[in-house]
């Protein structure tokens, strides 16, 4: 940065690319217009939507049409929470039980609180081990046949562990078969191959802010065959599932930062970020009192989660910040 200061805070948001910024400009000139509309204008900005969506969706191995545009992650998150749930809920004879992580992100935890207090369905947490990783043996035993959702999030956004959505899958798939799987990859998009990691989710909640896009846009991918209801309505736009005019040249920027994702730039940027943490753990390790949380060999490449003995966070934070480090 700037000014002489570091910026260590990507897991909350990221610089916006050059290219990113770049691809937007155009956009946000003096010719608005309403993808939505029959005009030249309105057929440039519908074109500069779809190149956006197809590079979403090589980026996450999805389909064009299974990506949903949406205000951003936390939009994402609730529109397959609550989305997904009044969907199968239509068709049961009770409110059904919904499971999530206790290591879920707010924009996760909090619709399924209120869906649970809303509607009197059961909300089942899952615990997670000492390494930050969700008890396989519990989430058996939460996901019952008539579970209708289940949320494990890829990558937890402070300890920097990945989770086993594979395994996750599974037994999503043997114990509770008709539960739609939703996973929160906000945080894992930049530095994962989140088009094979989430391959046995339903549903995939993204954010551009995190790939070094702009912020308020988000994408959910929606499989084929899922159903999900609305919750944003006044338009038909996203096939139905969102409405409201889409936020053009946001979303040209979210395709942008997905292209530079895609090749060998993410595996490229993922080593790199392992290097620099790897060596800020080793310096801060050397300091007495300092300790890692989480499983060292299980975390994300630009996450690093530190203990120190005898001292809340909050100061430790508020010491940085005056020492020039974000």
């Amino acid at each position: 940065m700037g000014s002489g200061r570091a910026y260590l805070d990507h897991a909350a948001t990221s610089p916006l690319r050059p290219a990113v910024l770049e691809a937007m400009l155009p956009h946000l000139g003096c010719d608005p217009a309403n993808p939505s509309g029959a005009h030249a204008e309105a057929r440039r900005a519908r074109r500069g939507l779809d190149q956006a969506r197809e590079r979403l969706a090589a980026l996450l191995g999805a389909d064009f049409g299974e990506v949903v545009l949406t205000s951003g992650g936390t939009e994402a998150d609730n529109l397959a929470v609550t989305g997904a749930w009044h969907a199968a809920a239509r068709s049961a004879p009770a409110p059904p039980p919904l499971v999530c992580s206790a290591l879920e992100h707010h924009a996760v935890l909090e619709p399924c609180r209120e869906l649970a207090r809303r509607t009197g369905a059961e909300l089942r947490q899952v615990a997670a081990t000492e390494d930050g990783v969700i008890d396989l043996a519990a989430l058996a035993e939460a996901c019952t046949p008539e579970v209708a959702l289940v949320s494990v999030m890829t990558v937890n956004n402070e300890l920097g562990t990945v989770q086993p959505l594979d395994q996750v899958a599974a037994v999503v798939r043997a114990r509770a078969p008709r539960a739609v799987l939703h996973t929160d990859a906000v945080q894992a998009a930049p530095f994962l191959d989140v088009a094979r990691w989430t391959a046995g989710a339903d549903l995939v909640s993204v954010s551009a802010h995190t790939l070094g896009g702009p912020p308020g846009v988000g994408a959910l991918v929606v499989r084929r065959g899922m159903r999900v209801e609305p919750f944003v309505v006044g338009g038909a736009q996203e096939r139905g599932r969102r409405g409201g005019m889409e936020n053009v040249p946001g979303i040209v920027g979210f395709g942008a930062a997905a292209a530079a994702l895609l090749g060998p730039t993410l595996a490229a940027e993922a080593a790199a970020a392992r290097r620099r943490t790897d060596r800020l753990g080793e310096l801060a390790l050397a300091v007495g009192g300092v300790d890692q949380v989480g499983d060292p060999a299980g975390r994300l490449p630009h996450l690093l989660c530190l203990g120190v003995d005898g001292v809340e966070a909050e100061p430790v934070l508020i010491g940085l910040d005056r020492a020039g480090i974000a």
